[in-house]
């Protein structure tokens, strides 16, 4: 009788006080102390799988497949970021043409190099010098009419990315790992919404887009920091994209 009472206040006591004073001493929990200090192999797996159940595997492996996954997608943005729009490259310039077709399907292009790229908001007659920023990222996320400013909201969809931002919109939009596709449909959403806070705050004029950009940065990172927050879960912009 003794030794079953000592049992129990062991288990439910002393036990718990111990892992707590361990995880205070080394910032770790038990499954972390486990991972770093334990080499790989059998003997590691078998100590983990002592504190598995079902419910926790299973949670665990979504979490883990959002971190991975979070992170092959700055991988795939990044990659797609750091190509380099090249006229040269015959799938470059079939891509901007069919933007063209999608946006203007009435009008010819008169030349490649033309004025008339203006009229979809490119700065400039030729659209190669607008992707210097952004690479490929900023032709592939050109959904919307104003070609310049969906450069910028591409730019501004990448930092959040990349600063980790975004992990609280992906990990509870995505229910496994976040891929290309669900950074594009944020890319929309954002889109949108700078629209939508474009009219609100009624500016000047265009040089004023700066000043309503950071103003807008600055409110999603906001919205960010809730970590219930999804930024678009009933967005369905994704399925009107152009497919590049």
């Amino acid at each position: 009788m003794l030794i079953q009472v000592c049992l129990y206040f062991y288990c439910t006591f002393l036990w718990r006080c111990l892992k707590f004073v361990m995880r205070k001493l080394t910032g770790r929990c038990e499954l972390q102390r486990i991972c770093y200090n334990t080499k790989p192999g059998a003997s590691r797996t078998m100590k983990i799988g002592k504190h598995e159940t079902e419910k926790l595997g299973i949670s665990l492996q979504a979490c883990l497949l959002q971190i991975v996954g979070y992170r092959n997608l700055i991988a795939d943005v990044e990659k797609l970021r750091r190509e380099p729009y090249d006229s040269d490259n015959p799938q470059h310039e079939e891509m901007l043409l069919k933007l063209w077709k999608f946006l203007k399907p009435d009008t010819p292009l008169a030349s490649r190099i033309s004025k008339q790229w203006c009229e979809i908001g490119f700065q400039g007659d030729d659209p190669k010098t607008d992707f210097r920023g952004m690479g490929l990222l900023g032709l592939y996320n050109l959904q919307y009419s104003f070609a310049i400013v969906g450069i910028n909201i591409t730019d501004l969809a990448y930092n959040l990315l990349v600063s980790g931002a975004l992990k609280t919109h992906f990990y509870n939009i995505a229910p496994e790992a976040p891929t290309l596709s669900h950074f594009q449909q944020t890319f929309c959403y954002l889109m949108h919404e700078f629209h939508k806070f474009w009219i609100e705050e009624d500016p000047m004029d265009i040089m004023e887009f700066n000043r309503v950009r950071e103003k807008f940065r600055k409110r999603i990172i906001k919205q960010l920091q809730n970590p219930d927050m999804a930024l678009c879960p009933h967005f369905a912009a994704s399925e009107g994209l152009i497919n590049i």
